[in-house]
């Protein structure tokens, strides 16, 4: 599917970023989730892992069926918490695969937003939205050389988005100012077509 997407500008991403602000349910979800993540920044206990990754399970529609089994897999990563705060970005590699009941899933959003809401300038999201953006965008700009599987993982994702950023000279904003823009853009333009 080819979609017409207006051009990376400033302008773009501030108008994005202002009409963000009008969405009052995005606005006050994302103001609970910063206020719970910064009441529990550590992850070493297993309540306060499990209620936000309930939340945001909850709030994202990530569609973790098994969220205590997530929680505890997270209680399993070694120096979780140094690895955050440090923009390990190995760590969502790690993160999103759970094994549940002897089955290993693959929660590679929900990873992408448990780490991004820790350390959102070291963390961009993932989603279906700023994947198709992203493609979008290269298809018509070749701002990057990556094939589409490569946004699957983290490490290539990350170097997509800063290639994406330094190519449209988008240096002004934040990795999470661009996130919203990419998810509001693909939101608006793809709804109709989600797949994640």
């Amino acid at each position: 599917m080819n979609v017409k997407l207006p051009k990376p500008t400033s302008q773009q991403v501030n108008y994005y970023i202002e009409k963000g602000k009008s969405l009052d349910n995005y606005v006050q979800q994302e103001k609970a989730l910063n206020k719970l993540f910064d009441l529990m920044p550590n992850n070493h206990d297993v309540s306060e892992v499990l209620l936000k990754c309930s939340t945001l399970n909850d709030f994202y529609s990530t569609n973790i069926f098994s969220v205590y089994s997530v929680a505890k897999h997270i209680l399993t990563i070694q120096k979780f918490d140094l690895r955050l705060k440090n923009g390990d970005l190995s760590l969502v590699n790690e993160l999103q695969n759970v094994t549940i009941s002897g089955v290993e899933k693959h929660f590679y959003s929900f990873a992408t937003k448990y780490c991004s809401h820790h350390n959102p300038e070291m963390f961009p999201i993932y989603d279906s939205y700023v994947d198709k953006v992203l493609w979008e965008f290269n298809k018509e700009h070749s701002f990057s050389k990556f094939k589409r599987t490569d946004l699957k993982n983290y490490i290539e994702f990350k170097r997509v988005l800063v290639d994406f950023k330094n190519y449209f000279k988008l240096n002004e904003f934040t990795i999470k100012e661009l996130d919203q823009y990419l998810w509001l853009l693909g939101k608006e333009k793809f709804s109709k077509t989600k797949s994640e």
